[in-house]
């Protein structure tokens, strides 16, 4: 699968007001040739599923500065799962503590991303996850 071919929805869920770094994400993404769509903020997990199945993505990137993450994480999980969409890797960014980061992992997070990550690492590792995922039939 070609850059240009990914779809990622970049979202800022719970109440966290912080968006620069995922405006950079979603920039960096966009240089690389993938198609964002960025939620803005303060979204519930409903809304964000809801967008991941209108604009049909490859992938979801979340957001979360606020230490929700073990609350907003499962939740956003959980209902893709409900809506059909569980097979969409997921992506987190942010302040998260490794124990917590394993944990999502566990939880079906393809990765999570700490402050001080590159862009091009981030890049790296969205791409190879997306390209490994079996065809939607």
């Amino acid at each position: 699968m070609s850059r240009s071919q990914l779809r990622v929805l970049i979202a800022k869920p719970g109440l966290d007001g912080h968006d620069r770094g995922a405006k950079v994400i979603a920039r960096a993404l966009r240089d690389a040739g993938m198609e964002v769509i960025y939620t803005g903020l303060r979204q519930t997990p409903d809304m964000i599923v809801e967008a991941a199945l209108q604009e049909d993505v490859d992938a979801v990137g979340l957001s979360v500065l606020s230490g929700a993450h073990n609350v907003l994480v499962p939740a956003v999980l959980q209902a893709l799962q409900a809506r059909g969409l569980g097979d969409v890797p997921v992506f987190v960014g942010g302040i998260i503590p490794e124990d917590d980061a394993a944990a999502l992992r566990a939880q079906g997070v393809s990765a999570v991303f700490g402050p001080g990550t590159s862009t091009s690492e981030i890049i790296r590792v969205m791409e190879s996850v997306v390209a490994d995922r079996p065809p939607v039939n």
